[in-house]
């Protein structure tokens, strides 16, 4: 295998990450603190025990999944910008429906049900601009961004009966209807809320991988995003395409509340989102839209975010979101600069 096929993808992101931490210093010099004293603050807290590691992987895991969720969009020619309402709105159903259920399903069934829902949930509710797009050629981007606030919308309006009183939540599950916590493994980790939906983070990385390299469905998909009209005339139904590609994609991040709801609160909360599935266009960038990628991205931007938080006290939690801006803006201009570089050579 020639070397450059796969160091090639590498080095925008790597390149993205060094001018972002030089830029991130020059911040911190300006704030009157060294960088050497934040940056090895940031490294203590974050990998410097298992603790830190366990925030870590509970931040980088609902990123895996809008990351592959705006990752198949962009695989299909889709700008899916509706991660964030297709995790909320999901998220809010698993919670809904469980404090429903819980009274007449058994913990484990019922644990298994949700995961089915929310998925269904998020598939429904990214499937709407997806054959908006096939049958009237309406953008998607802007269906989806519209779509975010009618889900916040929505789970307001239905909030009113379904919130416990007084509050801005469900009802809680029971315990046998949450994923467990990993601490159960590995003791080192108590106190982090890290959970089983890390592992259902790995399988669906796994399975859009498999999707799109070893199915024909995936290769459909892969030619309706590199060039619609020539799928078309080799037989692709690309409207077809478009529409499961956005369910697919909804699916995905249907199953941020798995994280939150199921394996952490045990309840869906207003707000808990919190930009997560806009932060998960980021990491499908920078993860170059491929299942790795995205996992990797999706620990960078974990850390980041629990770094934030260890170097609070040093310097403004500013520093995460310009040195987040920083990575995406550098990574979407390295990457062309490095393609014209290489076609040049050639």
């Amino acid at each position: 295998m020639n070397p450059r096929a796969w160091v090639r993808p590498l080095v925008p992101p790597l390149l993205a990450v060094a001018v972002a931490l030089l830029m991130g210093a020059a911040f911190i010099v300006a704030v009157g603190q060294d960088p050497r004293l934040v940056y090895g603050t940031m490294l203590a807290g974050v990998f410097g025990s298992a603790y830190g590691w366990g925030q870590v992987l509970f931040k980088a895991t609902p990123l895996v999944f809008t990351g592959l969720a705006v990752a198949v969009g962009f695989r299909a020619g889709l700008f899916n910008i509706g991660a964030e309402g297709q995790a909320y709105i999901s998220a809010f159903v698993m919670g809904w429906a469980g404090a429903a259920l819980a009274p007449h399903v058994p913990g484990p069934l019922l644990l298994v049900l949700l995961l089915a829902v929310g998925m269904a949930a998020g598939a429904a509710y990214a499937a709407v601009p997806g054959l908006l797009k096939a049958r009237f050629g309406a953008h998607e981007v802007i269906n989806t961004i519209m779509l975010n606030f009618v889900a916040t919308a929505l789970v307001n309006y239905w909030g009113h009966s379904a919130f416990v009183r007084e509050t801005v939540r469900t009802p809680g599950l029971p315990a046998a209807a949450m994923l467990p916590r990993l601490d159960a493994l590995w003791p080192a980790l108590r106190g982090s809320p890290v959970n089983a939906s890390l592992l259902l983070a790995v399988l669906a990385g796994v399975a859009v991988g498999l999707l799109l390299w070893r199915t024909s469905f995936g290769y459909e998909l892969r030619a309706a995003g590199l060039n619609p009209a020539a799928a078309e005339y080799g037989g692709v139904r690309v409207p077809g395409v478009w529409v499961r590609a956005m369910a697919i994609s909804g699916a995905l991040a249907g199953l941020v509340g798995a994280n939150f709801v199921l394996g952490y609160k045990g309840y869906f909360e207003s707000g808990f989102t919190a930009g997560v599935g806009f932060l998960g266009i980021a990491v499908a960038l920078l993860g170059r839209t491929h299942p790795v990628g995205v996992a990797v991205a999706a620990l960078f931007f974990g850390a980041l975010s629990q770094g934030g938080l260890v170097i609070n006290q040093l310097v403004p939690k500013e520093l995460v979101e310009i040195l987040q801006g920083i990575v995406i803006l550098v990574a979407i201009v390295a990457h062309e600069l490095v393609e014209r570089w290489l076609r040049r050579r050639a």
